[in-house]
């Protein structure tokens, strides 16, 4: 720890968290731009959402070597993955090996975190101060909280009266749960749910699950990380590095087929299994063209994966129950291991809570709309994140003339690029609403975040730049490209956390932009080259001066 409490601290920047995003913003401002950097963090160590969702079955699912840094070609040849698709803990220890390879920790305040956000139109400064005492003035104001770092936790009547063992999956006990012997409760049957699901299923005397809405979820297809095959990837990172960037979600699908149209019944239905047998998101993003554009092509894959949970859930009521009905692929397909088959189980059972909502929560359990009641001793929320909005309105951000985030985006978020939003000068989002985040490959698109405010920052402090910020203009602008391109999509047909649609009262807006992680790297360079067109560059008056000095 480094920020002394109770004193008023001047540094060049402050970043908040110490995943991904914080350790390479730290170490780019630090040791690539000579800056002074202070970042805080919550949590006691690094890791992000790998230090707080520790619940079992808890990984990536996306191939390991796909979902790691590229800067440092020391730490790709140095890291070997043990499986294909890493668990929780092995990211974590990753996350911690960067950290230590590079000494950042010295320079991160944990266990803090940031109450306000204040920027000071005198000297053109924030002002950031922490719930343990620090207060610290900065020129520039970096965000590196995720987008998927703030539960949504509904707040049932009488939520706080269980007297049993309440947990979510969103902020596991790090000394894990024992489940032996006892009956459990789990709310949620989204990603979390589908990976935590099988493994307390193998524990509890008996497991409820209570679904909202079922999920077309597809096999991980997981497995050791064979030393040959770990050889081969370091052999061609650099290569492999290129395909990613260049492929519109991060990572490439090499049997993508342009139509589903184009293939006999016969061949379609072949090359689906193919898909389905190669494992993650071959299916959802790797298997015909028109898959997420044609709403026909889309009934083709739909009714084939719930064919296969047909196939694999004993009980035909459980298993239509266990069947979506919305377009295929535009919620963010889960991936699961043996999650069907956990119905089968003579300890598990499913509740319906679409259609006989959850009424309130009691002393021993919840009760439903048509007054059935559940008993359980342990109470399990999977339900889901505030995503994009919610981990930054808790900064507590006030830009000019005092006006907070959430009041400007009261209509939804308004940024330019996803990286800045107008009235908040030098504030920066790595990764924010309305970039490629979650439907991108997230390290690399950290990577081109942090890299462009690096050379934004350089840019501004070789031409003496006070402030940068978007025109208001340009935000309009920017959100008709987000929202054109995913209405060319299938994908806002359906309520998801991608348009804010899971948060009672949130409003509606596609937060994510969908013409790929290449497409969108050349038009943030083109601003950057053009002079910051749709950017407002000033200079420090000389009165402002006069006060921050």
């Amino acid at each position: 720890m480094t920020t002394q409490k109770n004193t008023i601290i001047h540094t060049d920047a402050v970043v908040v968290g110490a995943g991904f995003a914080g350790l390479y913003m730290l170490h780019t401002l630090r040791d690539k731009l000579g800056l002074k950097a202070e970042v805080f963090e919550t949590a006691d160590d690094v890791g992000g959402t790998w230090y707080w969702n520790r619940y079992p079955g808890a990984r990536c699912d996306i191939a390991s070597y796909h979902y790691s840094f590229s800067f440092s070609e020391e730490v790709q040849q140095e890291w070997t993955w043990s499986e294909k698709y890493a668990g929780q803990a092995e990211i974590l220890d990753y996350l911690r090996f960067v950290a230590n390879k590079l000494d950042l920790k010295d320079d991160i305040t944990f266990e803090t975190r940031v109450i306000s956000s204040d920027f000071d139109e005198r000297t053109n400064r924030w002002t950031i101060k922490t719930d343990r005492g620090h207060t610290v003035i900065c020129k520039y104001y970096i965000s590196g909280v995720g987008t998927l770092s703030t539960a949504a936790i509904p707040n049932y009547p009488g939520k706080d009266s269980f007297k049993g063992e309440v947990y979510a999956t969103s902020r596991w006990p790090h000394e894990g749960v024992n489940f032996t012997g006892k009956t459990v409760g789990i709310i949620g049957t989204g990603a979390s749910a589908i990976q935590a699901i099988p493994l307390i299923a193998e524990q509890a005397r008996h497991l409820t699950v209570f679904q909202r809405t079922p999920n077309y979820a597809t096999p991980l297809q997981n497995g050791p990380m064979e030393e040959a095959e770990a050889n081969a990837i370091k052999a061609n990172y650099g290569p492999l590095r290129n395909e990613a960037r260049a492929a519109l979600a991060g990572g490439p699908f090499p049997n993508m087929r342009e139509s589903i149209f184009n293939d006999t019944p016969e061949q379609v239905q072949q090359h689906l299994e193919d898909c389905w047998n190669d494992g993650g998101f071959a299916l959802w993003l790797g298997s015909y063209g028109d898959v997420l554009f044609d709403e026909k092509a889309n009934a083709i894959v739909a009714e084939f994966v719930r064919n296969k949970i047909r196939a694999r859930v004993n009980d035909p009521k459980t298993a239509e129950l266990l069947c979506p009905d919305y377009l295929y692929g535009t919620k963010r397909q889960p991936c699961e291991t043996n999650y069907f088959e956990t119905y089968n189980r003579d300890n598990v059972s499913l509740v319906d809570i679409k259609s006989n909502s959850i009424r309130r929560i009691n002393e021993q359990g919840l009760e439903l709309g048509n007054e059935d009641g559940y008993k359980f001793d342990c109470l399990i929320y999977s339900t889901g994140f505030d995503a994009f909005t919610g981990p930054l309105f808790k900064l507590n951000l006030k830009g000019r003339n005092g006006l907070r985030l959430q009041d400007y985006w009261n209509e939804g978020p308004r940024t330019n690029l996803g990286l800045m939003s107008n009235g908040f000068p030098n504030f920066f989002m790595i990764t924010g609403p309305q970039s490629p985040s979650v439907l991108f490959n997230m390290p690399l698109g950290i990577e081109q975040h942090v890299e462009w405010i690096a050379n934004t920052i350089q840019h501004m402090e070789a031409h003496g730049i006070d402030t940068i910020e978007p025109e208001k203009a340009i935000e309009d602008e920017w959100r008709e490209v987000v929202e054109g391109i995913a209405n060319s999509t299938l994908l806002p047909k359906t309520n998801t956390w991608y348009t804010g649609s899971n948060i009672p009262g949130k409003p509606r807006s596609f937060m994510v932009y969908l013409g790929g992680g290449a497409a969108y790297k050349q038009v943030c360079d083109e601003v950057a080259q053009s002079g910051y067109a749709g950017f407002v560059l000033s200079k420090a008056t000389a009165s402002q001066e006069a006060v921050a000095s």
